[in-house]
């Protein structure tokens, strides 16, 4: 039906959200659009009542695998926003051991599509061959990409601010007297890790701090991969560890943990997301949160306005949304080591 849709909205010069329009009989549409949109109907021998039957507002949510706990966040976020718009969800999970991201794509090819929201992808890795998206551009099918850098593709790019984010956590860490402060990153090629490094660096400059590149860690996002590098970070003497994510800094308590470290009288850890339960674990966690709800609502509102105006998605917005210092249990000021 998606590609009917499709048909009918270029050969009407509308968007396929306005034939929905028409065929519904919503309000929002010009007398003057919607005689164009049934003259069209007509002239290719297609009925209003026919194709409200058939019709189908389907949004693809394409998602990491959901072990990092903010990615089911913004999952349910968006599901329910959506159907108050009536617009059903289509969540595809892509897994190292599954569907790849582009395999996901090539399956999307032909479904019933109104719109692309994708949470993570190949799109915020500096240097990625973006073809993989082609075929949604070629359909005019609107797409919003979440914490990537705006890349040479049309559509809604959202982040959070993680220069902010990063230069919040260093400014906390350096109020309760920590100078030896490690970074637990992610890729040194994804976007908002290169962002959170940079902002890094000119936080050490400016605080006129020495930050030797034994005390940055680079690794895979995840709990185990966090342990590992946060255990570099603390025999080079780190006496804090910024991380990256919630799941890096569990990593990290863990790594203290297991070298005899207190959480935080030795050793002060911060994380990135306020992802589920950092509130209830112990130490609970101090983190840089993302206004979830605020993007999500803010990419809701963007895909309905681009599905309802083709011109809107012919062009590229990016919206940066301001994080905020959680403050817990798991930071304290600086003890000494040895």
């Amino acid at each position: 039906m998606a590609t009917k849709l499709a048909d009918i909205a270029q050969k009407a010069g509308v968007s396929q959200a306005t034939i929905s329009r028409v065929i519904n009989g919503k309000p929002g549409v010009s007398q003057d659009t919607r005689k164009t949109v049934l003259d069209t109907l007509s002239s290719m021998g297609m009925s209003k009542k026919s194709l409200h039957r058939s019709e189908t507002r389907l949004i693809a949510l394409i998602t990491p695998d959901l072990s990092n706990p903010i990615f089911p966040e913004f999952i349910t976020e968006f599901v329910t926003l959506l159907a108050q718009h009536e617009l059903l969800t289509v969540v595809c999970t892509y897994t190292p051991s599954g569907a790849s991201e582009s395999k996901f794509l090539t399956m999307l090819q032909n479904q019933p599509i109104g719109a692309a929201i994708f949470l993570a992808g190949i799109y915020d890795t500096r240097d990625a061959n973006l073809s993989i998206y082609r075929s949604l551009s070629e359909r005019n099918i609107p797409c919003a990409f979440l914490n990537g850098g705006a890349r040479d593709m049309n559509g809604l790019y959202a982040s959070t601010d993680d220069q902010a984010a990063m230069t919040m956590a260093l400014r906390h860490l350096t109020d309760l007297g920590h100078t030896k402060i490690g970074l637990l990153l992610g890729d040194r090629n994804h976007y908002p890790t290169v962002s959170k490094y940079d902002a890094a660096q000119r936080f050490f400059a400016d605080q006129g701090l020495k930050h030797e590149s034994s005390l940055t860690q680079w690794t895979k996002y995840g709990l185990e991969s966090g342990r590992m590098a946060a255990r570099t970070l603390l025999e080079h003497g780190a006496t804090a560890i910024a991380c990256a994510s919630d799941q890096l800094a569990l990593g990290a308590i863990r790594a203290a943990r297991s070298m005899g470290l207190s959480v935080p009288d030795d050793i002060s850890v911060t994380g990135y997301d306020d992802s589920l339960e950092m509130s209830t674990i112990s130490p609970s966690l101090t983190t840089v949160r993302q206004p979830v709800g605020k993007i999500s609502q803010s990419v809701v509102n963007g895909i309905v306005a681009m599905m309802n105006n083709h011109q809107i998605a012919e062009r590229r917005d990016t919206l940066y949304f301001e994080p905020e210092l959680i403050v817990r249990e798991s930071t304290g000021r600086c003890a000494p080591r040895a």
